[in-house]
This record gives structure tokens, sequence and C-alpha cells, in this order.
């Protein structure tokens, strides 16, 4: 019987059927950070259970990290997650990347880097957006902290309902200016922050065959923001390409490697399979995307004004925004750009808005900063010279860490301020209290630093 994707690696990790409905399901990586762990090692503690599989698990520190370098404060909330996640990998025998490690960094970008995320996995992790590593073929999703102590404590996970299918095709080709940013933020547009739910996503078509594996994981990073449960993309050439660079010290090497890539090329979705359901959209057409709402489906073209409200939470959402329908995007100022999160803070990130920054400045007025997604991504971008740039032009230049994205470790706006966001979430508060947040491509972002209002990247192209 012809099956999706998502099915075929599904499959091939079900350990059994639960009596209550559900399955149990093998875990492959198990993910950990600072901020959804204590409590999981806690229990594990408390009941005298050991970590089933610590060869399958890694820790790194990525939420709360001070990315100005400055020292871990013990005395803080973050510097307690930091020091306890450090007490809890010595006890329980697991490897920890910490603070300004040279492997440290957002754990979503760290496990495709260091080559722990491969095609037909299993992976999960005490964070939403987990999901970025389905751009590989693997089966990616978050878990609350309770479910993070089963994994550790088992290896697996109880699945309450298998989730449905969803076919989201992306066919035609990106035009200039336009980014895998943007085909997400206009997929969510286009479903609803709920349109999604239950349901596993398969992004398809020629569009993202096109992509590279950075805008990939950009895609499925946020699929989480429409509801689903996960998102996955077939592996491919491309991905193969990427797990056998030579700085992925965890990717199988030589001989093993060419027979996981034969295996790995059965990961695609059977002629004949179906879908519970199926939806398109049109790459050719697509313009640069901004957030104007406190959902990332509150989303409109750069090019359009901010919309009439349609209900009370569209109306809520304008008044916390300050903002009036009818004004151009274009027209709206900024206080901050943040370049960085699990989304948008990898290398070709980082290159690409320094294509746009070179040789101009930040507006007056506007603080810019650029906060690399791992210590690794540092490096190479200095090796590039790319934090020349970004210096030359007025930005900050930042250690690793999820910063701004969520304005847990001191990198927050203050309130009323206003942000042009590389990030995934423009909730309220999101970065900080008060804190008004616009989504963007990276291209995006740097062309709102140089101007200080939202701007349209394709004006800066060469």
């Amino acid at each position: 019987m012809p099956q999706t994707l998502f099915e075929k690696v599904w499959n091939a990790h079900v350990v059994t059927d639960l009596p209550e409905g559900g399955v149990l399901l093998y875990i492959d990586r198990h993910l950990v950070h600072e901020v959804t762990s204590p409590q999981a090692f806690d229990g594990l503690r408390q009941s005298g259970r050991k970590v089933r599989r610590p060869d399958l698990t890694f820790a790194t520190v990525d939420h709360n990290v001070p990315t100005d370098g400055r020292p871990v404060d013990d005395t803080s909330l973050s510097g307690i997650q930091i020091r306890a996640l450090q007490r809890n990998c010595e006890e329980f025998g697991l490897p920890l990347w910490g603070y300004l490690d040279e492997k440290q960094g957002i754990v979503h970008v760290i496990g495709p880097q260091l080559g722990l995320t491969l095609p037909g996995l299993t992976i999960v992790c005490g964070d939403s957006h987990t999901s970025t590593h389905g751009a590989f073929g693997a089966l990616a999703f978050g878990i609350g902290t309770t479910e993070v102590e089963h994994v550790l404590a088992t290896q697996t996970l109880r699945i309450p309902a298998n989730p449905k299918t969803l076919a989201i095709e992306v066919d035609g080709a990106l035009q200039p200016g336009v980014t895998a940013k943007d085909i997400i933020l206009a997929i969510i547009r286009r479903l609803g922050a709920g349109g999604a739910a239950g349901h596993v996503a398969e992004y398809r078509g020629s569009a993202i065959r096109a992509l590279g594996m950075n805008g990939r994981m950009t895609i499925c990073n946020m699929s989480i923001e429409m509801g689903a449960r996960a998102g996955m993309i077939a592996p491919d050439d491309n991905t193969f390409e990427y797990i056998a660079a030579e700085d992925r010290p965890f990717a199988p090497k030589g001989e093993e490697f060419d027979r996981m890539v034969e295996q790995w090329r059965s990961l695609v979705t059977d002629e004949g399979a179906q879908f519970d359901r199926v939806v398109s959209l049109d790459a050719d057409t697509l313009v640069p995307q901004v957030s104007w709402g406190t959902t990332p489906a509150m989303t409109v073209d750069i090019t359009e004004a901010v919309p009439e409200p349609t209900d009370a939470s569209t109306e809520r959402a304008l008044r916390y925004m300050g903002l009036e329908p009818g004004t151009p995007m274009r027209e709206i100022a900024v206080n901050t750009v943040f370049i960085g999160s699990c989304t948008n803070s990898r290398i070709e990130d980082l290159r690409e808005a320094a294509q746009i920054i070179k040789g101009k400045k930040v507006a007056p007025g506007v603080r810019a900063m650029v906060v690399p997604g791992s210590e690794a991504v540092k490096r190479k971008a200095e090796e590039e010279r790319l934090d020349e740039v970004f210096r030359a032009a007025g930005f900050e230049w930042h250690h690793a860490g999820c910063s701004m994205c969520l304005g847990m470790n001191g990198d927050i706006l203050r309130p009323g301020e206003r942000s042009a966001s590389t990030s995934n979430r423009p909730y309220e508060g999101r970065q900080g209290p008060g804190s008004r947040t616009h989504l963007v491509s990276p291209i995006t972002a740097a062309a709102t630093a140089i101007t200080g209002r939202l701007s349209d990247p394709r004006e800066f192209l060469n």
C-alpha cells in the first residue's frame, strides 16, 4: 500500500499500540536544554531511575545564555537553570555543550550542524520548534516537561492519537528578494494559526526542492505556528550533501554513509499515497511578507497596509501593536532590528543579510543586533569577515543563543518598543513586556535596519 513520507517514518518507530488508544513511539534522538529539563531530571531522581539511552541524549544551553559574553549570573533564574543543567548532565552522564563551548548554540541549529539530525529519525525536544529537524526527512516535534522525563527514562513517547497528513504544494520559482521565510509566513497567513492542528505537514513542490537546507529548516521550523504537530521535507541530494560535510562529527562516514544514503532515498511519498488534506501556494507571485499582529497568521505583503479588524482578536492585536488600519507597512518605524533565533540565524542567513548591509549604515536611533545560532556559525561568519560588515554598519555582534526571540536572557525590548525580527513568534510580550514584534526575513530585517522602518528588500538588491 502506498505510504506518505510521514507514514514511513512513523510506522518504522511504533513500538506498540496502546490499550487506551494511540501508540508508543521509539525515539532516536532526545535534545535537551536548560528550560524544560530541570523538573524532568528531578522526577528521575525521585523515582530512582537512570537515563535509558545517554548515548542518544544531547544537551546544550541556549534560551537563557547571555549573548553579550558576560559571565553567567548564578543568582538569577537564568543562571540557576544553566547551572542545574550542568549538574544534571554530570549526574546522569549526558554530553553537554555549555556556555561558550565551541559546540554550544541553539538546539535546533546545532543538531543539524553536528550531524545528529538525519533522515528517517524520530527527534524530540522540550521546545515547540523541534519541527526544524523535519527539513531532513526526520519526524521531529516538541514535547512537554512530563514527556521529557518519560523519554529520558524509557527512550519512548506515548502519542495519544495518530496525526493526520497534510500536503503543502509550493510550485513555481521565488523572485529575487523573496525567501523561504516569506513562503512559510504566506502559508501560515493562508491556513491560519490553527489551520494545521492535528496534522503533520509535508512540504512539496518545485519551490521547496529548489531550496537549500537552510531554507528548508526555516520552513519546517515554523510549522508549529499553524498548529501542525510537525513539518517534513523528503531528503534528496541537497540533504545528503549537507550531511556529508566534514564538520558533522556525529554523521555517518565512508561506507556507512553510502549505505545509509541508499536507505534514505526511499524516504519519499509513494506515488498514489493519500493525504488527508492538500493545499497549494504559487511561489511565482509571492512577495516579501511581514507580520502586523500578534500571531504569524496576521501577515501581509510588505507592499500592503495594516488591514481593517475583522473580529475581536484582530481588534485586540491592533490595540496591542499600536497600529491604525490603512497605515502602509513601509511607513511603520522600528526601534530594534533582530537577526537571529532558531528560524534564521544560520550562516546562510547572515550572508544574505550582510549583502544588503555592506557599505551602508543603520538608521539613527535604531538598535540593530546579530545573534548567530551557534558558536560555530559565529566563528564561520568571522572567518568570512561578516562580523566586520555588520559592525561597520552599526550592528551589535553577539555570541550564540536564543536571545531576543523570547526575551529570557536580558536581550529584550522595552514596553512599547517595536522590532523587525527574524524570529518565529510575534506574541504579546514575547520579546519583553509590552514589546511589539514584526516577523520578517533576514534580508527584510537588513533593509529595515538601514531605513529605520519596515522596508522592501527588493529595493536594495543589486
